[in-house]
Parts: C-alpha cells; structure tokens; sequence
C-alpha cells in the first residue's frame, strides 16, 4: 500500500478499515465470539475499535495459516467444542454485506464440510510465460473468485492446517486446506463488490461501494439484524 502503516488502520470514508470491518461482521453476529489475529509489534490497533463483547486479540503468525490455527488453539481451549463454526474473514475486506454474512453462515451451518463465499469470474483469464507475455487463454467455466468469510467446524479446520503445516503445503485460505483432505467445500455465491484492499486505489473504491450499499436495498436487511 505504501503507507505508514498496515492497511486496516488506512483511513476509509471516515474510519479505519478495520472498523468497517469489524463493524459489518457485529451487525450479524452480535453474540458471536472474535479472534483478532494482529501482528505481536502492532502498535497501532486500539481496542476501542471492537465492538464485541467477547473478544481476544491473539497474536499472529508468519503466515495466514499460523494465525488461523493461533485463534483456533485458543477458540478450542476456550469452548471444547469441536463442531463449533469458525468463520475467517480479512480484515481487509471491509464491503462484505449482512446478506452474504447471513447467506453463508446458514450454507455453513447445515453442510458437512463447510464452504465459502466466492463469484464466478466473468473476465476471460490468461496465463503468462514468466517473461510477460501470453502463454494461453484459460477456459473461465467453472472457475471462481475466492472471497471470505470462509467457515468449517473447528475441528476440522484445525486438522487440516495442521497436516497442511505438516506437509510442508503453503495454504491461501483455509478452502485450500480442507480440500488437501480429499474434502470438497461448498462455493456460496457472493457479491463481487466484496473486495479486499490490496493496492493505494482500492480504498477510493472501497469508499464508493460503501456508498453505493449504504443507499441500497441491502441496507434494512442490515439494520433489521443488528
């Protein structure tokens, strides 16, 4: 991002990053217990920002999967469920909607192996060479973005990074984990404004997607949750 500081304490339509995020992810979960994983050296997060009751900050790892299994070790020691519903979102991902919060929680709650918000791509993909140019076209059918929140049991998740740690596998996500175990998530088809801020121009769009859903049609079903 080149800036001073790390990007959930840019500022965005008034706020922090992190505020919108977390304030989103309250307005559906009110009750629901958060694991904020920040980087030990953090200096900048205040905890004023939280609008939890219950919560934890948890100290991250070197990469993403360290820090999932870092809360999911205190999640379980604290709840001694394993079938409790973990759900892992970005921080960076401030535009997620109470719908898909909603949307994905119950496809969670009710599947087996868990799943994920995503959106079909829709631009067509290419594959470089590694000197930058093309080295084909890829078929888009059937492929999909990514997004979170992306939720599984606790126990499961926790056993299928830790293999992934023991096999010395680099996981993305925690899809990608689940899926090393032969497992097949459930793609929950999401808002393509979901976005995660990433480079310096994604915050003035950020900015505008918040504008655009606070004066959308999404916005009572938000309110009628909080």
């Amino acid at each position: 991002m080149g800036a001073n500081r790390p990007k959930q304490y840019l500022r965005l339509a008034g706020r922090t990053v992190m505020w919108h995020t977390l304030q989103r992810l309250h307005s559906v979960f009110p009750e629901a217990r958060l694991c904020l994983c920040l980087d030990p050296r953090d200096s900048c997060f205040e905890p004023d920002v939280v609008p939890f009751a219950r919560w934890q900050r948890i100290a991250g790892g070197g990469e993403r999967a360290d820090s999932v299994l870092h809360a999911l070790e205190w999640i379980a020691a604290e709840e001694g469920d394993e079938q409790a519903l973990v759900l892992v979102h970005d921080v960076a991902r401030p535009c997620v909607t109470a719908e898909d919060l909603m949307r994905l929680h119950d496809a969670v709650d009710a599947d087996a192996v868990g799943g994920l918000l995503a959106a079909p791509v829709a631009d067509t993909m290419k594959r470089d060479d590694g000197a930058g140019r093309v080295a084909s076209t890829e078929q888009r059918a059937g492929l999909w973005h990514a997004l979170t929140p992306q939720g599984f049991r606790l126990g499961l998740l926790r056993d299928a990074l830790m293999d992934a740690r023991r096999a010395g596998r680099g996981m993305t996500d925690e899809a990608s984990a689940v899926e090393a175990m032969g497992l097949s998530p459930r793609l929950i088809p999401g808002r393509r404004d979901n976005i995660k801020i990433t480079h310096p121009d994604d915050l003035a769009l950020a900015e505008q997607i918040l504008a655009a859903q606070a004066s959308g049609p999404h916005t009572a079903a938000r309110e009628e949750s909080c």
